[in-house]
């Protein structure tokens, strides 16, 4: 029998050709980088269970703003640590509150830098749900009024994106007209979702304070389950409004960012979560992987998978290794 007149192996002979026939190509273009902010000036507060991520202090906010760009990645995102939380998440629509004063301060520093902010009141709530809380009962529609004053507030101040993560049902549409009635019509909404009630967002919880003081968040986060429900959602927040729609997590869930890319025509993004990243660090710090190869496979895995954007803690580790 002949040899295969086929051999893939030519087009695998050195790095030029490879780089010329390659399919998918990561940038820093692709990346957001998340900042959490909290009160104070000077602090840089290391999370243990994530490392080489920090809360930070405005100041410190805004020098990690100035590095991001410097680094050529087009957006940061926002979450904010109060002093002082409340049943009702008050300080999350406050006016003067802390990301809305972080806002400011990074626009006015680096204006040409795309800044998106969480919008949701578990990081500001006493008890850690996304919602309002009666007995133990999370309440879907008073929470819509709340998570619009939110927006608004970051809007008013200059965030360019708004990202509801709560998964409230309509909470698109609330957050939509909230904007549109007081002229802020450009602002884009970049909505969490397909977001899954995932055991990855640990780490995540330690860093903004946030993990619920009783119950889960099943009732209104996604059964990692399924897959059909995800479309389901994306459909109802495009249909809402959304410009940007995000999975949530990333890895275990490649599977449903294909699907939404294949079957949406608005830029998907996805969430490479704290649990993600955190096992990444704790195998390499033991030698097990090379960190840095495996984080950019898995960067490039996600960008395959379908999404146009990946907020990522690996932003800055990846963008000075994709720009050296």
């Amino acid at each position: 029998m002949p040899f295969p007149i086929h051999r893939p192996r030519r087009l695998r002979k050195n790095q030029a050709i490879l780089r010329m026939v390659r399919e998918t190509t990561l940038s820093s273009d692709d990346l957001i980088h998340p900042i959490f902010v909290c009160e104070g000036k000077g602090k840089r507060e290391p999370i243990s269970s994530m490392p080489g991520v920090f809360r930070q202090s405005i100041d410190k906010a805004v020098a990690d703003a100035r590095e991001t760009h410097r680094l050529h990645i087009p957006a940061i995102i926002l979450f904010g640590i109060p002093d002082q939380k409340d049943s009702r998440g008050s300080e999350a629509y406050n006016p003067d509150g802390v990301v809305q004063r972080a806002i400011r301060e990074i626009k006015s520093a680096v204006p040409e830098m795309v800044v998106i902010t969480d919008v949701c009141i578990d990081e500001y709530t006493d008890h850690g749900h996304c919602g309002l809380v009666e007995g133990n009962e999370i309440l879907n529609d008073a929470t819509l009024e709340l998570l619009a004053k939110m927006a608004l507030t970051h809007a008013e101040v200059g965030a360019d994106i708004v990202a509801p993560s709560d998964m409230m049902d309509g909470r698109v549409k609330a957050i939509r007209e909230a904007l549109d009635e007081t002229s802020h019509t450009d602002t884009i909404i970049m909505s969490y979702a397909a977001k899954y009630a995932s055991a990855f967002y640990g780490p995540f919880r330690e860093a903004a304070d946030s993990t619920p003081q009783f119950g889960d968040r099943k009732s209104y986060q996604m059964d990692p389950a399924n897959g059909n429900e995800a479309l389901k959602e994306v459909w109802e927040d495009i249909e809402e409004g959304a410009d940007i729609v995000m999975v949530k997590p990333a890895l275990a869930y490649l599977d449903i960012i294909r699907r939404v890319r294949e079957e949406c025509t608005v830029p998907v993004a996805a969430y490479n979560v704290s649990g993600e990243y955190s096992m990444l660090k704790a195998a390499a710090e033991k030698d097990w992987i090379d960190g840095s190869r495996v984080m950019m496979e898995i960067l490039l895995s996600i960008k395959r998978a379908g999404a146009k954007m990946i907020l990522t803690y690996s932003a800055q580790e990846a963008a000075k290794i994709l720009n050296p």
